[in-house]
């Protein structure tokens, strides 16, 4: 291994001036979210069609496994590849599950029975989930430290872009004037195995992080990455700022082995642990218990058409992807903890209020999306800064791994069981036991946003280095 050594390359990036090597950071890598989005709105939108496939047939509760198949996968792809990412390096893991989540998603569209559905939105989970770990870790990386917040939070809340996406293609492949909805539904989801051709191009531009070259020892390439970034910049912004701070001394590591995860995550930063869990699984168990399942409440209980639901979906996916964009900056600006607190809170609050709106049977279709929309306009917002928080709380050496490693704790806990319970509520029928659901929906945002306002921290216009000290940075520079 090699030996110890300084290093300025933290400072160097933080202190690039935004650019168009940053824009191509974002599209390129940022596109894992809009594919996710992409692939929840189709299954929300197309259980209709799903549902009433002659091939197919697959009954509410059936479809609401599906969904959790497809979390279930996301969770195991996660802590796989998030493991390898730590391991093997970002643009390796970040290539290898483009590739899972594109072959799995064309095949979803030849399933025939529930079985193979079911096992192929795993796997189309599994390659998401893999993306996640390997690419979050990459975007916060290498974006500046005093852009980290607003772009970590609009790259998450482009979901909600691949959801509309979803939400468009639904209108038109289910609609029996241009296409056999039996044959529309299974070409939908050829829609993500394209744009994953484009991102697989585009993902060729992008270096390996430097600093995860550094911490690895392979000083010279993590050197000459920097290098071609600086001068990559400088064409476009000019001269660049003076690198400020002091060098840090790395000791190069190989591997962090799990236990000394283990250690640094309940023995050094056991709060930031408790946090990290308490935001991913409240934010999930809503998220996906509602979204995958809107689609059913409004056939069963509104009467909406499959052909028409996707222009409910769209409306909902606009509001959601609003509330990033929106609110982004001020995760920077005010701080994390306030913005983060707030966004949960006021996403619970409402969130409750419409549940017994709708056991009342006061709100229209329109009206119940509407209240669905303002709802997760900031509890989008909340989400992102959910992924946001467990990617900047930990070590560099582990960050793949703890991102992955929440988002699985955080979907397996609240996300898995939701689009289930859901699924067998909806099929009882009855408004009245729905609303328990939206209220402890509801319960467990209030509760996150307590947890976040106890145990939040700043990280806004921090290094990285300076949030989670690198397992690998020696307490005194070396010589």
């Amino acid at each position: 291994m090699a030996a110890p050594f300084n290093t300025l390359i933290p400072h160097r990036l933080d202190r690039l001036p935004w650019s168009r090597f940053h824009w191509l950071v974002v599209i390129a890598l940022g596109v894992t979210w809009t594919l996710d989005g992409l692939e929840v709105t189709l299954v929300g939108a197309l259980a209709g069609a799903i549902h009433n496939s002659p091939s197919l047939r697959l009954s509410s509760t059936q479809i609401g496994f599906t969904a959790s198949a497809y979390l279930l996968g996301a969770v195991c792809g996660a802590l796989f590849f998030g493991w390898l990412a730590d391991r093997l390096g970002r643009k390796k893991l970040f290539t290898l599950t483009v590739l899972l989540y594109l072959s799995a998603t064309i095949a979803t569209g030849f399933s025939w029975d529930f079985w193979s559905f079911a096992i192929f939105r795993f796997l189309t989970g599994a390659g998401i989930g893999g993306e996640y770990s390997a690419v979050n870790s990459a975007i916060q990386e290498l974006i500046p430290a005093r852009r980290r917040g607003v772009t970590d939070i609009a790259i998450n809340g482009t979901f909600w872009g691949g959801a509309s996406i979803g939400a468009l293609a639904s209108v038109v492949l289910l609609d029996p004037a241009v296409i056999d909805p039996d044959l529309g539904w299974r070409l939908a989801f050829g829609i993500g195995g394209a744009l994953s051709i484009v991102v697989l191009f585009l993902r060729r531009w992008i270096p390996e992080s430097p600093r995860w070259l550094m911490t690895h020892g392979r000083r010279e390439e993590a050197e000459k990455v920097v290098g071609e970034i600086e001068a990559w910049v400088e064409v476009e912004a000019g001269p660049l700022p003076k690198v400020q701070g002091k060098p840090i001394s790395i000791n190069p590591r190989r591997h962090t082995g799990l236990g000394e995860v283990a250690r640094t995550l309940f023995r050094t930063y056991p709060e930031r642990a408790i946090l990290g869990l308490v935001l991913m699984s409240c934010q999930a168990f809503c998220y996906n218990a509602v979204f995958f399942t809107y689609a059913l409440i409004l056939t069963k209980f509104y009467g909406i058409e499959a052909q028409h639901i996707g222009w409910f979906m769209l409306a909902f996916a606009l509001g959601n992807l609003a509330g990033p964009l929106t609110l982004g900056h001020f995760f920077d600006s005010i701080g994390r903890r306030i913005m983060i607190t707030a966004t949960y809170a006021i996403a619970g609050l409402l969130m409750a209020a419409t549940g017994l709106a709708f056991a009342q049977g006061w709100l229209s279709a329109w009206e119940q999306t509407a209240a669905w929309t303002v709802i997760f306009f900031f509890a989008s917002a909340a989400a992102s800064a959910a992924y946001l928080t467990v990617g900047e709380s930990f070590p560099l050496e582990m960050r793949a791994l703890g991102i992955a490693l929440f988002y699985a704790l955080g979907t397996a806990v609240g996300g898995v069981a939701g689009p289930a319970l859901f699924g067998w509520l909806i099929e009882g029928g009855q408004r009245q036991d729905i609303m328990w659901g939206y209220l402890l929906g509801a319960s467990l945002m209030l509760v996150a946003a307590g947890t976040e306002w106890k145990l939040g921290f700043a990280a806004e216009g921090r290094s990285l280095e300076d949030v989670a000290r690198p397992l690998s940075q020696a307490s005194d520079p070396a010589n």
